[in-house]
C-alpha cells in the first residue's frame, strides 16, 4: 500500500496513523474535550478529531430520521440530536487545536459546511471528509483548494461515486487523498464489517491513494478491538475510531467507542506486531 505521510512523518505497515474520533462525546464541555485530548495523547493516538457543524445547516427539522441504534441513543431526529451538542464556535476550536499542540498530537475536525472549511483550515494540517459528504461536490472543491492532505470515509458509496469525488479533490488541489473503508451502522455488527473491502479498495484505488479504515464495531467486553487489529494486518495506513471517556455513557457515540485503556492496549499490540513482523534486514 501507499504509505501515509503527514507533518514529515511516514506511517507504514503495522504503524498506522491513528485518529481518535471524539466527535461530540464531550457533550458541549470544553474542559471535558481537553481532558479527552489528554487521554488520547497518553494512550498514544496521533490525532484527536472533532466535528464542526450547526444542526440548522446540517439536518432538516422534520424529515431527518435516526440512523443509529435507538436502544442506545433514543433520539429519533438527526436535527434534535445534532442541535444538542453544536455549541462550539471558532474560539473553542482554536483552544482545542492549541491544546492538541501542547500535548503533541494533531487536531482535526470534520467540516460540514463551506464556512467550517474556512474556519478550520488554519488549525489543522489534514482534513477529514465524512461519508455523508462524499458526493457534496462544492464542499469537496472547497476542501481541495485548502491544499491540505484529505482523508475521506467512503461508507454507503459506489466505486463510481468514489472515483468522481477523488478526482474532484485532486483536481481542486488536495496533495494526497486517503480513502477509509467504512460501514454506516452504529454500531456495526461483526457480520456487516466487511473488512475484505479494504482489499477491494486497494485493488481499485491503491495505485493513486492511501487506504485506511474508519471503524464502528463495538469493542469486545474485554476492551479488545479485533476489527482494528485485522485491518492493521491487512495493511491500512490510517485508522479512525470513536473515542470516549465513558463507555457506559448514554447516547452519542459512547456505546461503540474505545476509551483510553482500550486505545493504549491497541497501540501496545501494534508495537508487538511490528516486533514480530521484523525488519527488512536479516539479523540471523
Amino acid at each position: 500500500m501507499i504509505n501515509f505521510q503527514l507533518n514529515g512523518k511516514t506511517y507504514d505497515y503495522l504503524n498506522p496513523y491513528v485518529i481518535a474520533e471524539i466527535g461530540v462525546n464531550h457533550e458541549g464541555s470544553l474542559d471535558r474535550a481537553k481532558e479527552m485530548i489528554d487521554q488520547v495523547a497518553r494512550a498514544g493516538g496521533h490525532a484527536a478529531k472533532f466535528q464542526t457543524y450547526k444542526a440548522a445547516t446540517l439536518a432538516a427539522k422534520t424529515t431527518s430520521p435516526a440512523y443509529w441504534d435507538q436502544t442506545k441513543e433514543a433520539t429519533s431526529s438527526q436535527y434534535e440530536l445534532f442541535q444538542r451538542w453544536d455549541n462550539f464556535g471558532p474560539g473553542e476550536y482554536a483552544e482545542l487545536a492549541a491544546h492538541c499542540k501542547l500535548r503533541g498530537i494533531d487536531f482535526m475536525s470534520t467540516p460540514f459546511s463551506l464556512d467550517a472549511v474556512d474556519m478550520l483550515a488554519p488549525l489543522q494540517t489534514a482534513t477529514k471528509v465524512a461519508s455523508a459528504d462524499l458526493t457534496n461536490i462544492p464542499l469537496l472543491r472547497k476542501i481541495g483548494k485548502t491544499g491540505r492532505p484529505t482523508i475521506m470515509s467512503v461508507g454507503a458509496s459506489s466505486h463510481e461515486e468514489i472515483e468522481r469525488s477523488l478526482n474532484v479533490l485532486l483536481e481542486a488541489g488536495a496533495p494526497t487523498v486517503t480513502l477509509l473503508h467504512c460501514v454506516l451502522n452504529y454500531p456495526t455488527p461483526h457480520a456487516h464489517a466487511q473488512l475484505k473491502q479494504i482489499q477491494v479498495l486497494q485493488e481499485k484505488f491503491g495505485s493513486r491513494v492511501c487506504i485506511g479504515y474508519s471503524d464502528h464495531v463495538r469493542p469486545e467486553d474485554d476492551g479488545t478491538v479485533p476489527a482494528l487489529e485485522m485491518a492493521s494486518l491487512f495493511g491500512v495506513r490510517v485508522i479512525e475510531k470513536h473515542f470516549t471517556d465513558n463507555k457506559q455513557g448514554v447516547g452519542n457515540d459512547h456505546y461503540h467507542a474505545v476509551d483510553e485503556a482500550d486505545l493504549r492496549a491497541f497501540m501496545d499490540k501494534l508495537a508487538v506486531y511490528r516486533t514480530l513482523y521484523g525488519k527488512d534486514e536479516q539479523n540471523l
